[in-house]
């Protein structure tokens, strides 16, 4: 088969690679889409994403496709069934394991990180990742499973109530989605922050209330304009020191800051203990998706998240490198590779 395998820094071939048959266990996937996830980039870049990846490996982790072939022991799922997977595997043995905070196994195995992913025609799983997406959800859709599921844990811990303000910084993928699920969390004014107009765009029609180009425009004097004086939660998508200076600048007394944006390793902020006391806001951060893949097909199986708009781009396997080479693709939205 055809795969986009991870040589080193700058350094991503297509090449021919053997298929793995499926264990007793296991089901092997014919590839339909994968997205392209900014891991992936920090990975081409010799950045560490959510995990280690040690080359040669074939990236990608948010892609859906169809059962090809089940392992001996594999129920529930059949030859030709449609399927999404959660890309994270755990140990189930660990401390983190069993204290059901499993998302820190410490064994944790990841599809397109750790070991082979989805950049590729086939893959080959364990059936306990696999969620089906039935026939209603497109392939492309069922790929995007995986950024609203880690949206989802992202939201869960922001805690976003019925009547809250909510800033969010950056409208890309994650952004947009945040942005919708901030609205189904019942918030009352959502403001996004982001320098793209077309992106701008798109938020007012997936329910933002105000848009801020931070190139051109002041943040302040639009939210003293919109008589905006406190802000419950800021979500901040980028993973710049910049940005995540500006989320924690925004927040409001008791509100909370949530760093969502993968930063590089190295990337410091200065911050200030005092200004925590006298605000006391919260920081957190969300690491990967724990429990929420079946929630994330629920909702695009709903039509109450809309990931086809934020699908700007479809690529074919062979024209990958063009995505990672070339950072205009990375402006405009989200990118689907088809193999």
């Amino acid at each position: 088969m055809k795969a986009a395998v991870y040589l080193g820094k700058h350094n991503l071939k297509v090449q021919d690679v053997e298929v793995r048959a499926p264990g007793p266990d296991e089901v092997l996937i014919q590839v339909k889409a994968c997205g392209v996830c900014g891991t992936d980039l920090h990975i081409y870049e010799g950045a560490e994403g959510a995990a280690k990846c040690i080359p040669p490996t074939i990236l990608g982790h948010e892609f859906s496709g169809i059962i090809h072939e089940v392992g001996s022991n594999v129920k529930g799922f059949k030859p030709g069934d449609r399927v999404c997977v959660d890309p994270n595997d755990m140990c189930g043995s660990c401390y983190y394991c069993r204290i059901g905070k499993a998302h820190f196994c410490e064994n944790m195995t990841g599809i397109g990180t750790t070991v082979n992913g989805g950049f590729a025609e086939f893959c080959t799983v364990r059936a306990k990742q696999v969620y089906s997406i039935g026939e209603s959800l497109s392939f492309e859709e069922g790929a995007m499973a995986e950024p609203v599921a880690c949206c989802l844990h992202g939201m869960d811990l922001t805690g976003v109530k019925a009547g809250d303000t909510v800033m969010l910084i950056g409208g890309g993928t994650i952004g947009l989605i945040m942005l919708q699920l901030v609205k189904l969390s019942g918030a009352s004014t959502i403001i996004l922050v982001e320098p793209v107009q077309t992106k701008r765009d798109l938020a007012l029609k997936l329910g933002a209330d105000i848009t801020i180009d931070p190139f051109t425009q002041s943040i302040d004097e639009i939210l003293s304009a919109n008589r905006i004086s406190h802000i419950d939660a800021v979500i901040e998508c980028v993973g710049l020191k910049n940005t995540v200076m500006d989320a924690v600048k925004y927040v409001g007394r008791g509100g909370t800051v949530m760093m969502f944006g993968l930063t590089h390793p190295d990337c410091e902020i200065p911050l200030k203990p005092f200004d925590v006391f006298k605000k006391e806001y919260s920081i957190k951060a969300s690491f990967i998706n724990p429990y929420t893949q079946g929630r994330a097909v629920s909702l695009l199986k709903s039509g109450r998240i809309n990931v086809k708009d934020i699908i700007t781009d479809k690529i074919k396997l062979a024209d990958i490198n063009k995505v990672f080479e070339d950072s205009s693709y990375r402006s405009r939205g989200k990118i689907i590779i088809e193999p």
